[in-house]
């Protein structure tokens, strides 16, 4: 039995958001069904494919372990055949803009008349009691929005706005969306009760960018400007070595003094200008240079093994490449190369956090356009007779 044995999850959500949320569920064991557009989820065509357009490297990502169904909600045929879904199903998960969603039959109110205790998740992307209710949201406009962008200038001194190298905003709201629902099921065990539930991504997104970067605007009046210090230091960045770059954190101030004294700098914080600088808080960026100034001495292996031995926090700078090789993650299985039954060989990434009442299992392949329709459809029909064999 896994975790979420049980648990069926309707899900219309498309691009990386809603994806990645019902993704991580399924991870769980949850039955996801993902309902498709004729043509597809968006994610479907993101990243390289060595099978059908429809198999791209994002979609055998973020849609593993799930079914697939084609189904045209301006269908009235097909429109039946998804209200016979929820009402076998526990949750009921979208990202379509609720002016939308509701033209199509199924908001909150309808799929309630369906299903009493459904779990009603819309993933919007802005709070729909704001002024931006009905805007469009992607990654880029909510990184835009939530000052991230703002970020690299501070650190670089380039005016130029830039975008994290990441789908962060997308990815950080389905981490939400994923704890949103398991939140909802927990309540809905205790009191049998569903409820409607927003998950935006410009609210959460946000939440998730500022707990550190609120810093001296957390009080009223503000001691003085939003942003991290340490963050946007522009000296803070991984240390050359003789044959690369290293990460290290000098965090405490123990360890700061046991890394100077071991590059060999143990007298630079008794030095009057820096006893100066720390007294008034200016102290880091002295700091990180002198590091950067002695690291190239050695190696990063050397670098490493001294550290590694004295306790000082100190990790190598990886290209994306050489993740895939690293022993902890080949020690820890994190990497595995499969066969998917269309796409052909793929690495995938384990699911990361490990329990002890899941060990370990196979995980299912994301899933052909429309490859589960048929039996889908065929089990509602039994359902209807009272032969099903699944349990809704």
């Amino acid at each position: 039995m896994t975790l979420l044995d049980g648990i069926r999850i309707i899900d219309l959500a498309t691009v990386i958001f809603g994806p990645y949320t019902t993704q991580m569920l399924a991870d769980l064991g949850a039955e996801v069904i993902k309902v498709e557009a004729p043509g597809g989820c968006v994610s479907r065509y993101l990243g390289s494919s060595a099978g059908a357009p429809s198999d791209g490297s994002v979609h055998l990502t973020v849609n593993r372990g799930k079914q697939s169904i084609v189904l045209d909600l301006k269908n009235p045929d097909d429109a039946v055949v998804l209200r016979d879904l929820v009402r076998g199903a526990d949750v009921f998960f979208h990202n379509i803009r609720a002016s939308a969603i509701a033209r199509l039959g199924f908001d909150y109110a309808a799929c309630q008349a369906l299903r009493d205790d459904i779990i009603y998740v819309h993933g919007a992307g802005f709070g729909q009691d704001g002024p931006y209710a009905d805007l469009q949201a992607y990654d880029d406009v909510i990184q835009a929005a939530s000052g991230t962008t703002s970020l690299l200038p501070r650190v670089d001194g380039d005016p130029q706005p830039r975008y994290f190298p990441s789908l962060i905003a997308d990815k950080i709201a389905g981490h939400y969306g994923a704890q949103a629902i398991l939140a909802a099921l927990v309540h809905k065990l205790r009191t049998g009760q569903g409820q409607a539930v927003e998950v935006p991504m410009f609210e959460c997104f946000t939440s998730f960018m500022l707990t550190e970067h609120l810093r001296d605007a957390t009080l009223d009046p503000p001691l003085g400007p939003a942003g991290y210090p340490r963050q946007i230091d522009p000296d803070r960045q991984p240390f050359p070595t003789a044959d690369g770059f290293i990460a290290i954190v000098p965090y405490t101030p123990a360890t700061t003094g046991k890394l100077l004294a071991l590059l060999g700098s143990g007298d630079f914080l008794v030095q009057p200008d820096m006893v100066a600088a720390r007294a008034n808080g200016t102290v880091m960026p002295h700091i990180y240079r002198e590091i950067a100034r002695r690291t190239p001495a050695k190696s990063s292996a050397e670098w490493l093994r001294i550290f590694a031995d004295n306790d000082i926090p100190a990790m190598h700078a990886a290209d994306l490449e050489q993740v895939f090789d690293d022993p902890h993650f080949v020690a820890t299985d994190f990497f595995r190369l499969r066969d998917h039954p269309q796409a052909g060989p793929m690495r995938e990434m384990r699911p990361p956090v490990r329990y002890g009442a899941d060990p370990d299992r196979a995980l299912g392949f994301a899933p052909a356009l429309g490859a589960d329709g048929e039996n889908i459809r065929a089990d509602l029909v039994d359902r209807k007779s009272g032969s099903s064999t699944i349990a809704f």
